[in-house]
């Protein structure tokens, strides 16, 4: 009859075991993880008071955020829109970055991908993802702005938060080859003043524009924010025009054809132009202009108690760095400067905040913005004065909350 075992030495034998498992487990290349411990989701970990007294998760292929962020694009259709109130600095998570498209977002395999490079050149060339990867890479930190980011703010008060009024805006780190080197591999003819991009979605997403407007600037992108592209910012190819109305950043960019004058196509006749007053359409509007919204306190959101309030939100413009910041508290009558946060950069998001001692009474807060070409942000009344009220896209006027005595804060239109 065998002797029993102490709890100790079973715990003994427990962990010469586990160690014997962890050396053979590494001699044949395998991680303890794979073969010993399981990937727990961290939703489903013991709950403790005090996490140092329960073991944490283990390591995963991929990371997540905590379960108690909730913070998440707003989805429908054809977008979905970045929670700018929930966020912090200005990179905009991948995950989180808005998405627009017109039929869906395709799968797209990289190694049967190709972008095409014809018309107007000395040498069609057709590219390989990877074969693009060999060239210099570049990155650099830009917004983009779907044109018709705060479309339905012209004629009333519409969106209840910021997420709703402007969430179809986002700042990544975008990298890839500069447009630039490859049409230097093409050679382009005189005549080539105008590039034509079309994209690899059903919807056959095409626009066209000046070459010499944006060959300093643009690049091919395969990667933001560090990783691969996802597949709604256009996977594995798109094209980045830093400033520029989001359609005309081509995703999942196939081709690029020089031509000598502009394509009229639907995205560019039909859709994407500006209806003014005596009914002419005006085309290739292609900057995104000067832009703030206070994102705290915003639409939604609630003041608990008269005291200070750090007011805080974002500013950018598409012709080049903020400049200035200026908050009203009083529907625009008063104005002072904001503190910007830095860093500061050209054609991306900038933070701003104001200190402010909320007295208990109803209160407009607005922002108005100056970029580094002294345009400032226009108030409502002065874009309608200008564009009449039959626009949808490029809306870039100031946004009004309303604090009511609860400290409820609730979107309302001022013209």
């Amino acid at each position: 009859m065998r002797a029993k075992k102490s709890p100790a030495s079973k715990s003994k034998q427990s962990l010469s075991r586990r160690h014997f498992l962890l050396g053979a487990t590494s001699l044949l290349g395998v991680t303890a993880s794979q073969v010993l411990l399981p990937v727990i989701p961290a939703s489903s970990q013991p709950a403790s008071q005090d996490p140092m007294r329960v073991p944490g998760g283990p390591a995963s292929v991929y990371g997540r955020r905590s379960v108690h962020e909730q913070a998440q694009r707003l989805p429908s259709a054809t977008r979905s829109l970045t929670p700018l109130q929930d966020l912090h600095g200005i990179i905009t998570p991948s995950a989180l970055h808005f998405e627009r498209h017109h039929n869906g977002v395709p799968l797209i395999d990289p190694a049967q991908h190709r972008l095409l490079i014809h018309g107007l050149v000395e040498r069609p060339m057709l590219f390989q993802v990877d074969e693009l990867k060999l060239f210099p890479a570049v990155s650099r930190l830009g917004f983009i702005e779907c044109s018709g980011n705060t479309g339905k703010e012209w004629k009333r008060a519409h969106g209840k938060t910021a997420q709703e009024t402007h969430g179809l805006t986002s700042t990544s780190e975008w990298t890839g080859v500069m447009l630039k080197t490859l049409l230097e591999q093409t050679g382009v003819k005189p005549e080539g003043l105008w590039l034509l991009a079309e994209g690899s979605d059903a919807a056959a997403m095409t626009r066209s524009f000046p070459v010499e407007a944006i060959i300093d600037e643009a690049v091919i992108c395969y990667a933001q924010n560090g990783e691969p592209l996802r597949p709604e910012q256009g996977y594995p190819l798109r094209l980045l025009l830093p400033g520029w109305e989001g359609n005309t950043n081509i995703k999942w960019v196939r081709r690029l054809k020089l031509i000598p004058g502009p394509a009229m196509t639907r995205e560019e006749t039909a859709k994407y132009t500006d209806l003014m007053p005596d009914g002419v359409a005006q085309q290739f509007t292609f900057v995104m202009e000067a832009k703030s919204v206070i994102t705290h306190p915003s639409g939604n959101q609630r003041i608990p108690k008269p005291g200070f309030v750090e007011i805080r939100g974002l500013a950018w413009s598409g012709r080049g760095a903020i400049t200035a910041v200026e908050v009203s508290v009083d529907g625009g009558h008063t104005w002072r400067t904001a503190e910007l946060q830095g860093p500061v950069l050209p054609k991306c998001h900038t933070r701003f905040r104001l200190a402010w001692q909320w007295d208990g009474k109803e209160a407009i807060l607005q922002s108005r913005c100056i970029d580094d070409t002294g345009y400032r942000q226009p108030t409502l009344q002065e874009l309608v004065k200008v564009r009449g009220t039959n626009s949808y896209y490029h809306n870039h006027a100031i946004q009004s909350w309303k604090v009511l005595e609860n400290g409820h804060v609730e979107n309302v239109y001022i013209r």
